[in-house]
């Protein structure tokens, strides 16, 4: 309903109340870190995003996020290496 209204910041309030009540799952953790994106809190999705990669490395699109969020925030370095995984872990590989 947040999202479809695109009121991420009203999203990222729900959820976040929802991801203290069940901090083990990734699914609310993930809608948490887009709200966050889509409501330019960068650093937050950032944080909740790295906490996911580091607990399950191949959730492939926690991948794509982090390195689109670095991305927002000018680090593309940093962001490459999450894009390159995120790609990988899609199955979808640079032709040589």
């Amino acid at each position: 309903m947040f999202f479809d209204a695109r009121n991420y910041a009203g999203a990222a309030r729900v959820l976040d109340g929802l991801v203290e009540e069940v901090p083990e799952q990734t699914g609310p953790r993930l809608l948490l870190a887009r709200a966050y994106y889509h409501s330019a809190q960068l650093h937050r999705a950032e944080a909740e995003l790295r906490l996911i990669v580091e607990r399950d490395p191949v959730e492939s699109y926690a991948r794509l996020m982090l390195g689109r969020t670095l991305q927002r925030q000018g680090r593309h370095g940093e962001a490459a290496t999450h894009l390159r995984i995120a790609s990988a872990l899609a199955g979808e590989f640079e032709e040589v």
